[in-house]
């Protein structure tokens, strides 16, 4: 999977367009980020699913609690119809700040998670579901019929989430982009495959990491500040501590985001948080960095923020993975 991840915080047409830039120059999925605060991801990925001819395409990751993990397997069902069998499902526990706004606690999300995926491909498959364990569904099926397969990528940063998606799912979105963490998952990635059935098949493990490219390097890591402020901001103390970043920094990060302070928690990100979320620079600074994350992953996920100037950053990050 070479993929790209477009955030809805644009106009629909505008990321429709941004999709179609990003076929054009080698990407061969297009991933639409899932939260509240953006414009609606299924409605973006229908557009998209009009303008394109051959990229897979889906949600990444849609999270089980702000809806019903029956009410998203049929999303993304329609997602597969529309688009003529491309859809591919990223579905991960979400993120905890933005949840919380919601008033939505995060409970069980291993569970959750497993349990969302698991009915999904039973009612993809045609099957009418009982669920009585993170979630209720009785006697819920699809009224039309789901034709193809559609390939399950968990979203995952732990150690658990990431040995579930390799034992159960077809491939693990980590959330990571420096070598350091890339060959930590990787381990957990080999972990979870010792229980893995055969008859699953092939694992695809993706390095979901954020990028930010531009012909200037201090353009690209500006625009980097975003995506880590809320990658620092929800990272867990050890992975602060793989990168010897300060926790206490991290932690005002988190409660400026979930205050909905975005331009203080921005601008509490420091450079080294930069160099351990982000990887950002020119696009030789960026093929370097993602060589140096494909020696222990399968495929690479090109992650918000993108750079400074879109189209002109899909263009370098095609590119790159070519």
């Amino acid at each position: 999977m070479k993929a790209i991840e477009l955030t809805p915080e644009h106009p629909v047409e505008e990321i429709t367009e941004l999709a179609v830039t990003a076929e054009r120059v080698g990407f061969d999925t297009v991933l639409a980020s899932c939260h509240y605060f953006n414009r609606d991801p299924y409605v973006a990925l229908s557009r998209i699913a009009d303008a394109t001819d051959e990229v897979a395409l889906g949600p990444a990751a849609a999270n089980p609690y702000d809806t019903h993990p029956v009410a998203l397997a049929s999303r993304v069902a329609t997602i597969q119809e529309v688009s003529d069998g491309r859809a591919v499902f990223g579905v991960g526990p979400g993120d905890r700040s933005t949840l919380s706004a919601l008033g939505v606690e995060r409970d069980s999300p291993l569970r959750r998670v497993l349990e969302t995926f698991k009915v999904a491909q039973d009612l993809w498959a045609g099957e009418s579901v009982d669920a009585d364990g993170t979630f209720r569904a009785a006697d819920a099926d699809l009224e039309y019929e789901v034709e193809g397969e559609i390939p399950v990528y968990v979203g995952a940063q732990g150690p658990h989430m990431i040995r579930m998606s390799a034992k159960h799912a077809d491939g693990v979105l980590y959330n990571g982009s420096h070598p350091r963490d890339m060959a930590w998952a990787a381990e957990q990635v080999e972990q979870g495959l010792e229980d893995r059935p055969d008859e699953r098949g092939d694992f695809d493990f993706a390095a979901y990491a954020s990028v930010s490219v531009a012909e200037e390097e201090a353009a690209a890591r500006e625009a980097a500040r975003p995506p880590v402020a809320f990658i620092a901001g929800g990272a867990a103390p050890p992975v602060l501590d793989r990168h010897d970043l300060d926790r206490e920094r991290a932690e005002e990060i988190g409660a400026a985001i979930e205050a909905g302070s975005f331009s203080e928690a921005f601008g509490l990100v420091t450079e080294a948080m930069i160099d351990a979320f982000c990887i950002a620079g020119t696009q030789a600074q960026v093929e370097n960095e993602v060589e140096a994350v494909m020696e222990y992953a399968d495929s690479f996920v090109v992650g918000a923020p993108l750079g400074p100037d879109l189209e002109r950053a899909i263009e370098l990050a095609g590119a790159v993975l070519r």
